[in-house]
């Protein structure tokens, strides 16, 4: 399985922004689609996770605030991040599992898209 994520970019405090991840290969074995997080200098964080079905989980630094949704026609998940603050800035990691929730996906792992908020 391969995860392609993009959408990160520089945004001002309080500002949107939507990442996607698009899941290609083995994509049958597949339950849990989420994303994580990694600030400078700090562990990677759990942000959110979907399940096929549309269950979802979220961190607790983001509920409110980062809504994630599933296409599984296209394999894909997103992440709509609103109300944006500069301690949201780090590199974001798509994963992905066989696992179901609420067991993280930490199967396979996307490059990371940076996402920097600036104050």
């Amino acid at each position: 399985v391969q995860l392609q994520a993009s959408g990160g970019g520089l945004v001002q405090a309080g500002g949107s922004l939507r990442l996607s991840c698009a899941a290609s290969g083995s994509t049958d074995s597949l339950n849990s689609m989420g994303w994580f997080r990694q600030a400078p200098g700090k562990q990677r964080e759990f942000v959110a996770a979907m399940s096929p079905g549309g269950n979802t989980l979220y961190g607790d630094s983001v509920k409110g605030r980062f809504t994630i949704s599933r296409d599984n026609a296209k394999n894909t998940v997103y992440l709509h991040m609103n109300s944006l603050k500069p301690e949201d800035t780090g590199v974001y990691y798509c994963a992905a599992g066989s696992e179901y929730l609420p067991y993280l996906p930490d199967d396979y792992w996307g490059q990371g898209t940076l996402v920097t908020v600036s104050s």
